[in-house]
């Protein structure tokens, strides 16, 4: 999903919202046996000289002309100077760190100039402003007036075998505009079938088609090769006036045509692409159901395990200094001064896991830091804090550090509010961690389940620890899967290493916060959950 929704410090303008789409040509080549593997990062300036991560394409293996199809979608103020860095890695760890991945370039400019442009094309710069050989990287701006989506259901048949006795198709969608054929989505592959189903997308109708039902739609079907150079089984061009006319009962059909093959006789297809479902829905936003009446509910879950150190120490990440300061409590207050804003009540449940508690000394990966099991909550932010300060010298710090009984605690709620079958509450659980998980297995079931529910998990990592497993949880590139192989229906979880905002904490909050607007309102567009109804707001039309 594209990273959105943050907005510009204590800007209470009206902002139009513009879409960034990212391409790049002739970058550098990185790796010795295969081509680099690039990835886009965006950083944006909203105050002097400190930057913060806005987001991030997906990786394309094997690829030195990249489409990335994961797009940008950012408030645009007319009267403010927005500064922007474009930044190309060749990403060759999994690692959340781009630090110790290839910078392949970079281009620093302003919003203002890609919105006045529409579209720019720039040479890519490495950090001594050097050429970066022969790269470019151009932008596409458009505003977001259309808020429609299509819903996809989509299948192939017969499709034409590239390796001996298979094919490993995935299809592409592009959007014509004045300069050509724009990607606006890419599936997943589905490896070693001639008869793929892939799963169901939904893509918006400004990416599509611009909201014209009769503009041309080309759609490329190929056969992934790891290499990256992937070889084409077919195309056809269509509009969406005829992918609507598909059924379950009678799927509108297309037959892949690869022009090399135009000449063999007898040659009729190299497949076909089943449209079995293309809808046309509204889709309302993150600030239509939050000024419409919906709730955000928000969880802290703090982790206490004995890894943080003794907190009587200057070295635990749970000391406290002269100044009332540690990363926990700079996390607490950065994300929840933003948070509380969208609770009417701020009344806020927050746990704790890893300790021993007492009387018992019992290890709990559940426990209330009030010690209220019947009352949790904490009375504002302040009270959270208050309360952190006052259970810290009555545990003993433990472990191992288990996520999964938080994650399901959470998922209760979310769960009842789901079955009201309104979009009147949406959970964040927000969990403040030093490290790695022991219960890997059980937590990305608790996650998969989760994603099907109205809530999102935030994690900020603390210290200086190895954060490869919480980078895993934060699949942006492709859906978790639990053990079982169940896969999440959408991504819920977003990860954020402490240690990149220090002394910052209006980038740490909207760095951790970006990605939550749209999974609020894409959860509930999927259900097809309108905003409650209340008094003065009306409905998109």
């Amino acid at each position: 999903m594209a990273s959105g929704g943050a907005t510009a410090p204590g800007v209470t303008h009206l902002a139009a919202k513009v879409e960034l789409t990212i391409s790049c040509e002739n970058l550098l080549d990185m790796d010795v046996f295969s081509k680099s593997d690039p990835l886009c990062a965006l950083y944006i300036n909203t105050s002097g000289s400190q930057w913060y991560e806005y987001g991030r394409t997906e990786m394309i293996l094997n690829c030195l002309n990249p489409k990335f199809a994961k797009k940008f979608v950012i408030d645009y103020y007319f009267e403010m100077v927005q500064k922007m860095k474009f930044c190309v890695y060749d990403i060759d760890n999994n690692t959340y760190d781009l630090g110790d991945d290839d910078f392949l370039g970079e281009l620093e400019c302003t919003l203002g100039q890609i919105v006045s442009s529409k579209q720019i094309t720039r040479s890519l710069l490495l950090k001594d402003k050097r050429p970066a050989g022969r790269g470019t990287i151009t932008i596409c701006a458009e505003e977001i007036t259309d808020n429609r989506v299509a819903e996809f259901e989509v299948a192939g048949r017969r499709m034409d075998k590239k390796y001996l006795w298979w094919s490993d198709p995935f299809l592409e969608f592009y959007k014509q505009t004045e300069t050509g054929w724009q990607l606006a989505h890419r599936t997943e592959v589905v490896y070693n079938n001639l008869n793929p189903i892939w799963r169901p997308f939904r893509l918006s109708l400004r990416s599509l088609c611009g909201g014209d039902v009769e503009k041309p739609i080309k759609v490329d079907c190929y056969d992934h090769r790891v290499n990256g150079s992937h070889d084409l089984i077919g195309s056809f061009k269509t509009t969406l006036a005829e992918l609507q006319v598909g059924t379950h009962i009678s799927p509108v059909e297309f037959e892949c045509i690869n022009p090399k093959k135009l000449k063999k006789k007898n040659y009729k297809n190299s497949g076909v692409i089943c449209v079995k479902r293309c809808q046309v829905l509204k889709e309302y936003t993150f600030l239509d159901y939050v000024m419409g009446g919906c709730q955000i509910n928000f969880t802290i879950a703090i982790d206490f395990t004995g890894s943080n150190g003794d907190p009587n120490s200057p070295d635990s990440l749970h000391y406290i200094n002269p100044d009332g300061y540690n990363e926990y409590l700079a996390a607490i207050w950065a994300v929840g001064n933003v948070i509380q804003d969208y609770d009417s009540n701020k009344m806020f449940p927050v746990f704790g896991f890893g300790a021993k508690i007492p009387p018992t000394w019992q290890v709990s990966h559940e426990f209330p830091i009030n010690f209220n099991p019947a009352n949790p909550f904490c009375a504002g932010i302040d009270g959270v804090v208050q309360a952190y300060q006052q259970c810290l010298p009555q545990l003993k710090l433990w472990g191992p550090t288990n996520f999964s009984p938080i994650i399901n605690h959470a998922a209760c709620f979310a769960r009842q509010a789901l079955r009201q079958n309104t979009a009147s509450q949406y959970y964040v659980l927000l969990i403040i961690t030093d490290g790695v998980i022991t219960d890997m297995d059980q937590t990305r079931t608790a996650i998969v389940e989760a994603s099907r529910m109205p809530m999102s998990i935030i994690i900020v990592g603390v210290g200086k620890a190895d954060f490869s497993a919480m980078e895993f949880l934060d699949s942006d590139d492709q859906l978790l899967r639990s053990p079982n192989g169940d896969v999440a229906a959408r991504d819920i979880v977003q990860f954020v290493p402490f240690r990149n905002f220090q002394g910052n904490s209006v980038a740490l909050a909207q760095s951790v916060l970006a990605e939550l607007p749209d999974q609020l309102a894409s959860f509930f567009n999927c259900y097809k959950l309108k905003p409650p109804t209340i008094s003065g707001v009306s409905e998109p039309s």
